[in-house]
């Protein structure tokens, strides 16, 4: 059996429990969606981006977001819906950063077609914002070499796998996933650590995105 690395610390797994909450705020028109997501917390922005991913990672590996979908669907805003779908979420390391482009197209939307100014959604329909509420606890497993991680990774839960590459890489700003981090600072691999950083997340499901970092880990312990 090849003999490998072992880490200068472990990778301890996590798991996420997540639960939503009402803000309050709600909006019936692009001018008031607009302005309450300035003003809204981060966890909402968060919830708004990410929820289809989180929900029907089974069924779509390209999600929409929250917002895309109100405009499309309740105010008929077609053309905006597109605009706001094809933000990609991957380019950006902060919600801040996210918040912006969402506001930049909504606001550069309401520039060019006023008369959207005067579309309501109909009662019962308004745009609700929710904040998700994350809780983070230990897994029991551990990885010392990348043949426990990928034991592990086999074994853990696709909440697991979405709190340390999502969560960890936008909601927490670390500027990637924990995964990429772990193997390069505490294996000192830094081009497996840029392979796996290099995917793109977002149009993977969990469960193929599992698989996927299995095939890649694999390959590197079989080399």
């Amino acid at each position: 059996m090849i003999e490998l690395i072992k880490a200068k610390e472990p990778f301890r797994f996590c798991t996420r429990l997540s639960l939503s909450e009402l803000t309050g705020l709600s909006a019936k028109t692009l001018n008031q969606l607009c302005t309450l997501i300035k003003k809204v917390p981060d966890s909402s922005v968060y919830h708004h981006t990410h929820r289809f991913l989180q929900q029907h990672q089974y069924l779509s590996p390209e999600p929409p977001n929250d917002f895309a979908y109100w405009v499309t669907e309740i105010l008929g805003e077609n053309d905006l819906g597109e605009r706001l779908a094809s933000i990609d979420t991957m380019q950006f390391l902060t919600i801040q950063a996210l918040r912006e482009a969402i506001i930049e197209t909504l606001e550069t939307y309401l520039r060019e077609e006023r008369l959207s100014r005067l579309k309501f959604a109909h009662r019962g329909d308004e745009f609700h914002f929710i904040k998700s509420i994350s809780f983070v606890l230990p897994t029991g497993y551990v990885a010392y070499d990348l043949r426990e991680f990928a034991y592990a990774l086999q074994k853990i839960t696709i909440d697991s796998i979405y709190f340390h590459v999502f969560e960890a890489r936008l909601r927490l700003e670390r500027g990637g996933n924990d995964f990429s981090h772990w193997i390069a600072d505490s294996l000192k691999d830094e081009r497996l650590a840029e392979t796996i950083d290099r995917l793109d997340l977002y149009t993977h499901t969990l469960e193929g995105l599992r698989q996927t970092l299995l095939k890649i880990i694999n390959k590197k312990i079989s080399s």
